[in-house]
């Protein structure tokens, strides 16, 4: 079978995967590189108040909108970085076009909340133009770290999956046909777990020295900062809205009779550290809890891609 037909078929989810088996991975793999060297950031990213004002399911529809752009300009500014160098050698294996860009996809889902005109009435905040810059930056200056960037983003994107699409679509009572949500939609994409496994393989033989992955694992950190700026500006932008806000009354733990576990973020957390069996936990949880399912739609899906080395 050529490779081209075995690529193909890892994406569609018919065929073998190309990740090496979980015992055959190296501590000096990128992947694993990536999820040691981000830990201790990543479960900062967790605790920023956006997040948790997330997590006790009190949602502004806005902030949500507002959330969509500054995915919008993200993935803008990476998607123009990665077809700058999409013949590059350290990245050309990553270039997967088809299946996993999203700024038309994140288009549509503005033209479809903010009307024809979208893209008169939105503009890049400051914290995600801090963002956009850094994307450009490496780009143009230091291509491999775009490596970072896309790993970050896009296998935390595949990690959210059908399930993020669905709840939000609930939640927030959107058209069955998908309309505002088409972020989340990868149609090129049949299988998550297949081309997650083609992904990391192909990031883990990428032709790298060891100074050049830890180069990348620290843009992975700062990937990271990015994200959390993002989230304490919206944060403060929520403080000055007054419309409509979508509680279901989601406290931390308040309808768990004080039982953690049975938290849908505790859940989240212990099935990304290996406790497969809270996957159940957590989908259940979601769907008791309409504004939890807003809140790992939105930016919070966006998160996956901050947890991601979990996930996978």
């Amino acid at each position: 079978m050529s490779a081209e037909k075995m690529e193909t078929n890892v994406s569609n989810g018919s065929g073998p995967g190309y990740e090496k088996e979980e015992s055959d991975l190296s501590p000096e793999d990128l992947s694993e590189m990536l999820a040691a060297g981000t830990k201790e950031v990543h479960e900062k990213a967790e605790n920023t108040q956006f997040v948790k004002d997330f997590l006790r399911g009190r949602i502004r529809k806005e902030l949500f909108k507002l959330g969509a752009v500054a995915l919008y300009h993200t993935y803008t500014a990476m998607e123009e970085e990665i077809e700058r160098n999409k013949d590059h050698p350290q990245f050309a294996p990553l270039y997967f076009p088809a299946e996993l860009h999203r700024h038309e996809a994140l288009a549509r889902d503005l033209e479809y909340f903010y009307g024809p005109d979208w893209k008169s009435q939105i503009t890049c905040s400051q914290a995600t133009q801090h963002y956009v810059d850094r994307i450009h930056q490496v780009g143009q200056e230091d291509p491999v770290l775009l490596v970072a960037h896309a790993y970050t983003r896009y296998m935390g994107d595949l990690s959210g999956g059908q399930v993020l699409r669905k709840v939000a679509q609930r939640a927030l009572k959107l058209p069955p046909t998908g309309e505002g949500l088409e972020f989340y939609q990868f149609d090129a994409i049949h299988s998550a777990k297949a081309f997650k496994q083609l992904y990391r393989s192909r990031m883990n033989e990428l032709d790298l020295d060891l100074e050049t992955k830890k180069k990348l694992v620290e843009e992975a950190v700062k990937a990271f900062h990015f994200n959390m700026e993002v989230f304490e500006e919206l944060e403060e932008i929520g403080k000055t809205i007054q419309e409509d806000v979508l509680d279901a009354g989601m406290s931390v733990h308040g309808e768990t009779g004080g039982d953690i576990s049975k938290c849908p973020y505790y859940a989240a957390k212990m099935a990304a550290s290996g406790g497969t069996a809270y996957f159940g936990q957590l989908f259940m949880a979601a769907l008791r809890h309409p504004t939890g399912q807003v809140l790992f739609a939105t930016w919070f899906a966006a998160l996956a891609g901050l947890a991601a080395w979990y996930l996978m």
